[in-house]
């Protein structure tokens, strides 16, 4: 086996077929496997709370990335469809009294059914027309979940009970985050190798013919409305996975969690980690989760010679979030993921420049 991937000559299928074929792609799985099982043992309650809400973004934003990146299905109901997960997984588990896994499990088939239902538009409908079909979705499932008292019993949230599986009970404060950051990370990790996969079979190839050109794709003997839909099938589900497991998390449902700015958020990650890429959308969900905290800690570093940062602390992110994103669309618009292949391949060739 090569240490890089320059000369590979694959003799078998089995060869062919590996997701890394080098010690260098070895070497870094290794060394992110050691890093993620030091993380719990190193960090305090506070930054391992974000790094609970980083895996649950990177199970929203891989499915997300499926539908958009792989598939060219534009979608701004990613928030409309992560409350249609939180809310049936919380209904599901706390009110009719299904173990939590099942309800998630039920909660993630639900959500996958209703992006079929709203993927239907995407058979007819092609890029702004159907950022517009979907952005109608994410109004129409914040109308429901606002209105319809049924779902919280006239409150206006639900109160979701700690997770609990086979006399398993996440425990207080002080074990929270650590017992939370193993089933997050667990699930993350299947949801990437998943998505992976995917695109390893006809599927996921059927998917990015789509992308690239539906009509030749459909000459060559591809099943539009099937990939189209099954796209949407597969992307809601991921991000139903994210939603149900928002609620159990917070352990609180509620409507504020849900909005068009939670779909504009999940949009940009993808964006910023780039497009077409399960390794993009992990980074795009690190970076994009982890950008508020760093803004609001310089702000607050600078609060002395620069006061009307932390005064105007929100629009100050708001205002870094909108300019990111145009500098990775301008100057980048392949996002984290091509910025990385280019640092990879900067010292796999050096001194030399190609």
């Amino acid at each position: 086996m090569a240490a890089t991937s320059t000369g590979i000559h694959h003799r078998s299928y089995t060869s062919e077929l590996r997701l890394r074929a080098t010690k260098a792609e070895y070497f870094r799985l290794g060394l992110m496997t050691a890093l993620l099982l030091v993380l719990p043992f190193v960090l305090d309650n506070f930054w391992l709370s974000q790094i609970n809400l980083i895996m649950i973004a990177v199970i929203g934003a891989v499915g997300l990335n499926i539908l958009v990146g792989y598939t060219g299905q534009i979608s701004l109901g990613q928030g409309g469809f992560m409350a249609v997960g939180a809310y049936s997984s919380a209904i599901l588990s706390d009110r009719i009294g299904l173990p939590t896994p099942l309800a998630i499990i039920f909660a993630v088939l639900l959500t996958a059914a209703v992006g079929v239902f709203f993927g239907l538009p995407g058979l007819r409908l092609k890029g702004l027309y159907l950022a517009i079909a979907t952005l109608a979705s994410q109004m129409i499932i914040e109308f429901i979940i606002r209105r319809w008292s049924w779902l919280t019993e006239g409150a206006g949230y639900i109160n979701v009970d700690r997770f609990e599986f086979l006399g398993f009970q996440v425990g207080n404060r002080e074990v929270f985050e650590q017992q939370w950051y193993w089933i997050l990370t667990i699930l993350a990790v299947l949801t990437v190798i998943t998505a992976r996969n995917i695109f390893r079979t006809g599927l996921g190839r059927s998917f990015m013919a789509v992308r690239d050109q539906d009509i030749a794709a459909e000459a060559i003997g591809v099943n539009l409305t099937r990939a189209k839909l099954t796209a949407f099938a597969v992307s809601s589900g991921f991000v139903g996975l994210a939603g149900s497991l928002t609620a159990h998390y917070s352990e609180v449902v509620s409507w504020e969690k849900f909005t068009l700015d939670v779909s504009i958020l999940y949009l940009a990650m993808i964006i910023v980690g780039g497009l077409g890429s399960i390794a993009g959308a992990v980074y795009g969900a690190i970076f994009m989760t982890l950008l508020p905290e760093v803004i609001r800690r310089v702000a607050n570093a600078l609060e002395s010679s620069m006061p009307f940062l932390a005064d105007q602390l929100p629009a100050v992110q708001n205002a870094a979030f909108g300019v990111i994103i145009i500098a990775f669309l301008i100057f980048e618009p392949r996002g984290l993921d091509r910025i990385w292949q280019r640092m990879k391949d900067y010292f796999k060739y050096w001194p030399f420049r190609y």
